[in-house]
């Protein structure tokens, strides 16, 4: 089974009220169903990404859906800064099948300790290795024991798996 996004979003056990950044938002699966928990509060969600047609398809998903909690931001999440969100401004960020596509995926975490208050959870998502051209290409494949370093080197510490389906691994780290 591939990931269930409203499965993973429960695990992460959000708040009605809370900020959440989707780091690689991508076609919107993640922040659509972050979207769907928070719209019961006023919690919001902020959808990054460096394609612009993938923001724009996903924000009119969030209006077919009814979601106005949804914002898009064009950003680069391989940059401190790159996100052009606040210094400990969110309460959780979503990284799902993203950092197997950038090289710097230190500075990915980096910025996704920046933006995070104390306490905050980082969602982590990727799969667990290339299943023969159905997953990544085998050399992309970001090995879980090399990202858990990443997180911990920028300052995480890991608070624990989650299930993620048969092809993904699911971890989530806090900001102390």
């Amino acid at each position: 089974m591939f990931v269930n996004p409203s499965q993973v979003i429960a695990d992460l056990g959000l708040a009605g009220t809370e900020h959440v950044a989707d780091f690689g938002a991508g076609s919107g699966a993640f922040a659509l169903s972050a979207a769907k928990v928070l719209q019961q509060g006023d919690g919001r969600v902020y959808a990054v990404d460096i394609q612009k047609d993938l923001l724009l398809r996903l924000i009119n998903m969030a209006k077919i859906q009814k979601l106005s909690n949804v914002e898009i931001i064009h950003g680069d999440i391989e940059h401190v800064g790159g996100t052009k969100l606040g210094a400990e401004s969110m309460d959780a960020v979503i990284i799902s099948n993203t950092l197997f596509q950038i090289e710097n995926k230190k500075e990915a975490a980096t910025e996704a300790f920046r933006v995070l208050k104390k306490g905050g959870r980082a969602l982590v998502i990727e799969w667990l290795e290339s299943f023969g051209g159905l997953g990544p290409p085998p050399e992309a494949v970001a090995a879980q024991k090399d990202i858990r370093l990443v997180f911990l080197d920028a300052g995480f510490t890991h608070e624990r798996d989650i299930p993620a389906g048969q092809y993904h691994y699911g971890d989530i780290f806090r900001k102390p």
